[in-house]
């Protein structure tokens, strides 16, 4: 059965692409379009999630009102690289940085 889950690789690059996009995603949802196909669509209509400096980082964190082991919490890692990022001696990638990304857009409760 055809996974109804939404795209979350990020924004659409242009009112075109978000058509283009909306479209192949209607069609995976009812089978039509299979998930290989669905992630060339994802990768040539979607932006990529932008990477973030260890300002911004501390500034989400600060801005959803929590300490770093709370934050860390919510983002599934430790406090330690919670600690990490904020002082630039690592950066997010992959899950991390996307969960991020939600919480910069949308808040905390996005992903609780």
């Amino acid at each position: 059965m055809p996974t109804t889950k939404k795209s979350t690789a990020g924004k659409p690059r242009s009112r075109i692409a978000a058509a283009i996009h909306e479209t192949a995603a209607g069609l995976h949802r009812i089978g039509l379009v299979d998930k290989a196909t669905m992630r060339e669509f994802d990768a040539s209509c979607l932006t990529a999630v932008e990477p973030l400096s260890a300002g911004e980082i501390v500034a989400i964190r600060k801005h959803a009102g929590v300490s770093q082991g709370v934050f860390a919490h919510y983002l599934n890692v430790k406090p330690k690289l919670v600690s990490e990022w904020e002082r630039g001696e690592k950066r997010p990638s992959g899950p991390s940085l996307k969960l991020l990304s939600i919480v910069k857009a949308k808040g905390l409760d996005a992903i609780t």
